[in-house]
């Protein structure tokens, strides 16, 4: 078994992995560092979150949640996640 990939590496990748354009070999790494680094759980779902808003602001889509503060939890794990880098 190979070392898993880096925090790094996985933010590169992102966005081919949520086009589903990654290859199997980089998807299966990919799905087996995020099953052991909440931080990178955790930008995944912001990385999601930020399409969803980003695709209602396009619309002209009025998303009420948007102006909510960030859970301070949240914001902790995405600056470790910036710091393992």
């Amino acid at each position: 078994m190979t070392d898993y990939i880096k925090c790094s590496e996985l933010i590169d990748f992102i966005a081919d992995y949520l086009s589903g354009d990654l290859p199997a070999q980089e998807r299966s790494e990919f799905d087996r560092h995020l099953q052991i680094c909440p931080p990178c759980q955790v930008y995944l779902k912001t990385y999601q979150e930020t399409i969803r808003l980003s695709r209602a602001a396009e619309k002209g889509g009025h998303c009420e949640d948007a102006a909510d503060p960030l859970p301070e939890d949240l914001v902790r794990a995405i600056l470790a996640a910036r710091h393992l880098r």
